[in-house]
């Protein structure tokens, strides 16, 4: 028997001796199992932070005009931004000993561990902050053990890599509080309608307590279970000192303001100009459509919300609801190009189609100053005639006669000057200008004013039949207002990420194309429109708006059959208006005809109002300016009954006076000598 015993003896220890063997090797391989996670999530270094955020769009006086959103609003604030009684309430209920852990509460998983071996499921959780930050920056809200030990995985590498106060400000920022709101901010809005910093204690703890169940605890989903949860916290922040009693009452009681709605909800002004943006971002500045959509970035434009609502007002009261004529406006800064106004539309909620940018429409006699400008460049000058009449274009190379018709078929039937060709828009002067120059200048002379539009080589094209856009002409006119340069139309100032680094910034030195002297003489030549001295066998085409202008400005009309244009300019601001139907159809109401100019001259009045009144200030050299005659464009005698002050290029300034007047002059001077030797009873008998 004591055999025996001392057999099962023998036995027994050499067992226990396998089992601390096996549990030393155990312990050893977990050891080295852990320093190898540690290794590497050292190796792998700080996992990237980048949450989806909404990118915010602003005006150019830093006005929120609207953002990008899916359903959902997500805002960063520094954690110096968010009220303290927040992040006490936050720590307080969500992970008490945040500040003391490496990441992971022991005592909590241990517990949870129980509740769990009991249940024989995943019921209950004791992920820390670290832990749930990692979750929401990149797993899934699935309750799987691969998930929680992922989730652990990157709690680690976030301890190892950032501070206690960069975790809880990611955290904080999101977290998903209910009713699409992301982070404190969104949430702090929705709820209250004031930023995470004002936050009070009452509503600290109320906000605090909605990421445990938002279809629960949210006041707008049980304003009941909203209190009970905000008194569990603030007795939780009562227990660990973050308040004191007098201040948890006070909170018990205080009377809560809730609003339900994002501030920025309706702030979505000038969709058509966002959606341009939006183009810019992704042509321009190479961005792809989740950096634009979800990357944060904050997006400074160069749109003046004045001048917006100025062109949409005036869209909206000049064209009659029954009238289903469109619309397409650009105004622009011709110094730089930055737009400052754009309707693609009269609603963009029937039709995105943005007409300013998108659609290429005939500019009819808008494209002429273009053509004049060429013609300065060659020798023309404002004072250069040519005989208006019906006239028949017959070509030597089989293309067909061509014969250009004035507006109701009027002509001078005599020769008229560059400059009040111009004014009246005589259409015979141009075709006449642009065979002369040659079919080619115009083309060549397009693109110098960058408009990039493919355009047919034809006769007619001198009187605008080949499409263009409407930005593209406000462009081009902005190259006389600023004196030849050639800008590029600019929406975006600047772009900052979602950690307020710069990624562009717009260059907005202009290059010099056009000459200065030839770019002054045509840009006065355009304020003819609106000068009644121009009058000939028709009226100047501005003469319908002249009673509506308050300061200087230079432009030009344009109406084909189908498309009504008016371009022009002051000297801060260029503005491109077309009207017409979508589906190309005739314009034959004479109050539709009227509409391009309508819009141009109350939009300019409006953007302008308040703003000081310049005239066009003529360069340093190479312009004189003389008064002629505007009939012939010979100076002016002071017998000339109608003298105009015109600008010429100062080798091409009229050496010619004027003597159709000079007859009539004499006739009268010897009608008053000879009265002057009539007898007094001559004079009784002539009288009677």
């Amino acid at each position: 028997m004591e055999i025996i015993a001392d057999q099962r003896f023998r036995k027994t220890i050499k067992y226990l001796r396998a089992g601390v063997i096996l549990s030393i090797i155990g312990l050893i391989i977990m050891f080295l199992l852990y320093v190898g996670v540690l290794a590497y999530a050292k190796i792998l270094g700080a996992p990237a932070l980048a949450v989806p955020q909404s990118t915010l769009y602003f005006s150019d006086d830093g006005t929120l005009i609207g953002e990008s959103s899916n359903g959902q609003k997500r805002y960063w604030v520094p954690l110096k931004n968010i009220s303290k009684d927040l992040v006490n309430a936050t720590v307080s209920i969500e992970d008490k000993s945040f500040y003391e852990h490496n990441g992971f509460d022991y005592k909590r998983i241990a517990g949870a561990a129980l509740a769990d071996l009991k249940a024989m499921d995943k019921v209950q959780g004791a992920s820390t902050i670290t832990q749930q930050y990692g979750r929401n920056l990149f797993l899934e809200h699935d309750k799987t053990w691969k998930r929680k030990i992922l989730e652990a995985f990157y709690a680690m590498r976030l301890e190892m890599n950032y501070s206690k106060e960069q975790i809880l400000e990611g955290y904080l920022n999101t977290i998903y509080y209910g009713h699409g709101a992301y982070g404190v901010q969104a949430a702090s809005q929705y709820y209250f309608g004031k930023d995470a910093k004002d936050l009070s204690l009452a509503e600290s703890a109320m906000l605090a307590g909605i990421p445990k169940g938002p279809s629960i605890y949210s006041p707008f989903a049980s304003l009941e279970r909203a209190k009970a949860r905000q008194e569990v916290i603030l007795n939780s922040l009562l227990k660990n000192g973050y308040a004191n009693k007098k201040e948890v009452k006070d909170a018990l009681n205080e009377k809560l303001t809730l609003v339900g709605k994002y501030p920025n909800l309706a702030v979505q002004a000038a969709p058509y100009f966002q959606d341009a943006v939006k183009n810019a971002l992704k042509n321009q500045l190479n961005l792809d459509d989740r950096t634009i959509t979800f990357g944060g970035l904050k997006v400074f434009t160069t749109l003046d919300l004045k001048q917006q609502e100025a062109a949409e007002k005036q869209v909206a009261e000049s064209i009659a609801n029954s009238s289903e004529i469109q619309v397409g406006l650009v105004a622009l800064n011709p110094k730089n190009g930055h737009v400052k106004a754009l309707v693609g539309g009269r609603d963009y909620t029937k039709s995105p189609f943005n007409r300013a940018i998108q659609a290429v429409r005939q500019p009819g006699s808008t494209i002429k100053p273009i053509l004049y400008y060429a013609a300065l460049e060659q020798g023309f000058t404002p004072s250069t005639t040519m005989r208006s009449e019906l006239t028949t274009f017959k070509f030597e190379d089989g293309q067909a006669d061509y014969t250009p018709h004035n507006y109701n078929n009027k002509y001078a039937d005599g020769d008229i000057t560059m400059a009040q060709a111009l004014a009246v828009s005589d259409n015979v002067f141009a075709v006449k200008t642009h065979l002369f120059l040659g079919e080619e200048t115009l083309l060549e002379t397009a693109k110098k004013f960058g408009i990039s539009t493919t355009m047919k080589k034809v006769p007619s094209l001198a009187l605008g039949t080949s499409g263009v856009r409407v930005i593209e002409m406000a462009n081009a006119y902005s190259m006389f207002a600023n004196g030849g340069k050639k800008v590029s139309p600019t929406f975006i100032t600047r772009v900052e990420d979602q950690n307020g680094k710069v990624i562009y910034e717009s260059d907005d030195e202009g290059l010099p194309i056009l000459k200065p002297a030839e770019a002054f003489v045509m840009t006065h030549m355009l304020t003819g429109i609106f000068d009644s001295k121009l009058n000939g066998y028709a009226s100047v085409t501005g003469s319908t708006i002249i009673n509506d202008i308050t300061r200087p400005y230079a432009g030009k009309s344009g109406s084909t059959e189908t498309d009504s244009w008016m371009v022009g300019f002051a000297p801060q601001l260029v503005t491109a208006v077309w009207t017409g139907y979508d589906k190309g159809v005739p314009i034959n109401l004479t109050a539709e005809k009227t509409y391009a100019k309508n819009i141009w001259v109350n939009f300019m009045e409006d953007a302008l109002k308040g703003k000081a009144i310049k005239g066009f200030k003529p360069p340093k050299e190479g312009v004189k300016g003389v008064y002629v005659n505007p009939e012939n464009g010979k100076l002016a005698s002071k017998d000339c009954p109608v003298k105009r002050f015109t600008y010429f290029k100062t080798d091409t300034v009229p050496t010619e006076y004027c003597t159709d007047h000079l007859k009539h002059t004499e006739k009268k001077t010897k009608k008053k000598k000879a009265e002057k030797k009539k007898t007094w009873y001559k004079s009784i008998f002539d009288w009677n």
